[in-house]
């Protein structure tokens, strides 16, 4: 039978092949691979989602818990080695409290990019002359300000000097 068949015994198969590898063998076992029922050979028993593709001695019962502390240790060795530190927040806080992101009126991106070029300034002139990061203004005019963490002064900024209105008040 062909590799990775979805265990139907159709087609003149002599059945001594392993439905997973297809391998030739007469040691087949029925196997649940990834939902399918399977015959598989001893090589390819262990990817057997029930217990029949473990040994007697090895019950998956009682390897689940030992199972979930490994992850639960894995997942703490990440926030450990500071993938997943908090510290930065706690010790410097956030600046949303401060420069709030304001309502912004329907289409604030495409209004911000018009008056831009209305003002005949590229993205990098306009964020030099107000000292702003370009990526920001680009998230603006991409109307993507909120995603991109943009503060409510950048707004405020390009809203002033581009004589926009990007605030819904």
């Amino acid at each position: 039978m062909a590799k990775y068949s979805t265990g139907s015994r159709g087609g003149g198969d002599d059945g001594d092949s392993c439905e997973l590898c297809g391998r030739e063998t007469s040691d087949l076992r029925r196997a649940n691979v990834a939902g399918a029922k399977l015959l598989v050979c001893s090589n390819c028993s262990p990817h057997d989602d029930t217990n029949a593709g473990k040994s007697d001695d090895q019950d998956r019962s009682s390897d689940s818990p030992s199972r979930k502390q490994e992850l639960a240790r894995k997942q703490a060795e990440l926030y450990d080695a500071g993938k997943g530190d908090a510290s930065h927040w706690e010790e410097h806080g956030t600046d949303y409290e401060d420069d709030q992101l304001p309502y912004l009126v329907s289409g604030y991106g495409a209004r911000a990019e018009a008056a831009r070029q209305e003002a005949g300034l590229t993205v990098e002139e306009l964020s030099e002359e107000l000292g702003l990061e370009e990526d920001d203004v680009l998230a603006v005019e991409q109307g993507r300000a909120a995603r991109a963490n943009v503060g409510g002064s950048v707004i405020r900024a390009l809203e002033k000097r581009l004589d926009a209105t990007l605030v819904d008040e």
